[in-house]
């Protein structure tokens, strides 16, 4: 049950980590291991965290990863990708995912773009 005070985009994450803590109980050092590995995927190299959150993006939309699509909008929001940019990300992810990634795209996506950016100001 989403709790009042939270955005949907918020209830999904709180989702997430929980789960995350749950699984992390039952197998600590896997979660440990996937969270050391991920780290270090998305840190700043040749390609921006920026860069690297739209990279992500574009993947959770073809596969249709609705909690990933989800973090990895805030991840590109908090990494100061533009809308526009993030929209280019979801045109190339259609270009591979066809309708199922674009209806995605037009959909969970934007709606998670606006509910991260709305309360910014």
């Amino acid at each position: 049950m989403q709790d009042q005070s939270m955005t949907w985009t918020q209830t999904y994450l709180h989702d997430y980590k929980e789960g995350m803590g749950v699984f992390a109980e039952h197998m600590p050092e896997v979660a440990h291991q996937f969270s050391q590995f991920s780290q270090e995927c998305f840190k700043a190299g040749e390609l921006s965290q920026k860069d690297k959150q739209l990279m992500a993006l574009g993947i959770s939309i073809v596969a249709q990863d609705e909690y990933c699509m989800i973090y990895h909008t805030k991840g590109c929001v908090d990494q100061g990708a533009s809308e526009k940019e993030i929209l280019e990300a979801c045109g190339v992810a259609a270009a591979f995912g066809g309708g199922a990634a674009l209806s995605q795209a037009v959909t969970l996506v934007q709606d998670a773009y606006s509910d991260l950016t709305n309360n910014i100001n």
